[in-house]
């Protein structure tokens, strides 16, 4: 008998027909995966199935019976449980509560918090119940989502883009995590656009294209070009990376040292490196290791910054605000696309003025013409799915979103980019083109730092790398002559030993 059985869903909104004619059918201990580009309805389809929306035509079968799943929690009762793309977290509460509010009350919060600790042990998964949400990185508010679906028990689990923010080594913990589920018969849905991790793990895969399901394969016997051919109708375009051809130094961090705000953050310790004109820089690192700390002393959200610790084009701006930063060709793209990104509720239009300002008049006055062409453009040169400029932010899938918050930054012709995790939650023609757009940036002579927990990213586009670890960063190295194990070490704060084996190697040759 199915676990789950979708049988010609149907989902109307007013500006796109978001699931038509969708069946889908998953069996116990199977590993499902939807796979689709940004806008395809594939989490649509799996609100659906959770009850956070109503479908207008169709039927949802549970365990062979027909189902009117009105609310998540009906969802639940029935043993189905959700991650959400978008995290669903209360910023003000601590991890516990939040796993707490959606879990049978007749628990009490230590019993939450203990067990939390249990699940937390058991699958691999790093996650301080006692911290509050807000203090937490997108990575690790990932891995809070998670332990609370598992808490649940869950016979069929959805997975919206779980592996987003993760990195390689908690990717891997995550898929034996699914694989132990699996074969203890738990149904996993799982939403990717990472094709090899679909592969990889998954034994079947629907395939949606605009709403209506194009194929369903075995992706472990399909190429990634296979899939993508499926997914977006061709490959993805292959990125040119040429030679850098470096400026003079944009930016340079000189012993930045900043103590934590708050108990669970993270402190600064002489923080050193520069980024020159013509060259991408990536980050790599661990969540919560100091990232996010380290962006806020760069974007300018954090003013608290040592006098001659940050100097743009020469000249300290250590302690100027963003706005004063934006002017002298400093923009920046936040790990959250929503609430920091751009405000949900309003318009893409009045997003672009968020950081661009070229429509506000002298006395105030906006031009709304020039603010929705400037949207406008934004959708067209960025393929951005939308219902025009007037769209709310929210109404957009979080990979459209992604690609019109990455694509205002660029379209600004700034001097120094810096981008956090730019490529979360997009498709692989979307990333492709994301990627693109930053390689052809910094072709102009624009320098460009790159945050990103994607390794792979990483290794494709930036010239040099320096690794995060402990509010410590590391000596730079040239992507040419580095590999994901040697970083994955320096991850863990092993830079040191690591040129200490070389310079024992050279002196042994």
């Amino acid at each position: 008998m199915l676990r789950l059985e979708l049988v010609n869903i149907s989902k109307q909104y007013p500006a796109v027909k978001a699931n038509d004619s969708v069946n889908l059918q998953v069996a116990p201990g199977e590993i499902h995966a939807v796979l689709g580009e940004n806008g395809a309805g594939k989490s649509t389809m799996m609100k659906m199935i959770y009850g956070a929306v109503r479908p207008d035509e169709g039927e949802i079968r549970w365990n062979g019976q027909a189902v009117n799943i009105r609310n998540p929690q009906e969802a639940r009762t029935l043993g189905i449980s959700m991650v959400f793309q978008h995290f669903s977290l209360f910023d003000t509460l601590s991890a516990a509560e939040n796993v707490w509010l959606g879990l049978d009350k007749s628990l009490s919060l230590a019993e939450v918090t203990q067990r939390m600790m249990k699940v937390e042990k058991e699958y691999g998964l790093d996650v301080e119940p006692l911290r509050p949400v807000h203090t937490l990185s997108v990575g690790e508010r990932q891995r809070v989502e998670i332990v609370r679906a598992l808490m649940t028990n869950p016979k069929c689990l959805i997975l919206d883009e779980p592996t987003s923010v993760l990195t390689p080594q908690a990717v891997d913990k995550l898929f034996v995590t699914l694989r132990k589920l699996a074969s203890e018969g738990t149904s996993i849905l799982y939403i990717s656009h990472k094709l090899d991790e679909i592969r990889a793990l998954c034994t079947n895969c629907t395939v949606l294209r605009g709403g209506k399901v194009t194929g369903m394969v075995d992706p472990r016997t399909e190429t990634n070009a296979g899939l993508s051919r499926l997914m977006i109708g061709a490959e993805p375009p292959q990125l040119k990376h040429q030679q850098a051809k470096l400026g003079d130094v944009v930016l340079d961090v000189r012993g930045l040292t900043l103590p934590k705000e708050d108990h669970f953050g993270m402190n600064l310790t002489d923080i050193r490196f520069q980024v020159r004109a013509g060259e991408i820089l990536g980050i790599a690192g661990v969540s919560g290791n100091g990232q996010q700390e380290l962006m806020a002393a760069m974007s300018g959200e954090d003013p608290r910054s040592p006098k001659d610790s940050m100097h743009l084009f020469g000249k300290d701006i250590s302690r100027e605000t963003p706005r004063e930063r934006r002017a002298a060709g400093l923009h920046f793209v936040p790990e959250e696309r929503l609430g920091r990104g751009a405000v949900p509720t309003l318009s893409l239009a009045a997003n672009t003025m968020l950081t661009r300002t070229e429509a506000i008049g002298r006395s105030g006055w906006i031009r709304t013409g020039e603010v929705t062409a400037l949207a406008q453009e934004l959708i067209r040169r960025f393929n951005v799915k939308a219902g025009g400029p007037g769209a709310a932010a929210k109404s957009l899938s979080g990979g459209n979103l992604q690609k019109f918050i990455v694509g205002r930054e660029i379209h600004a012709n700034p001097k120094l980019l810096i981008v956090s995790q730019p490529t979360w939650g997009v498709d692989v023609g979307a990333a492709a083109q994301i990627r693109g757009e930053l390689l052809a940036l910094r072709d102009q002579g624009c320098a460009l730092l790159v945050v990103s927990e994607e390794l792979d990213e990483l290794f494709e586009i930036c010239d040099r790398l320096v690794v995060i670890a402990q509010g410590k960063v590391s000596p730079s190295v040239n992507t040419s002559d580095a590999t994901i194990e040697m970083i994955g070490e320096w991850m863990s704060g092993l830079w040191n030993k690591n040129a200490a084996d070389k310079e024992t190697a050279h002196a042994q040759a």
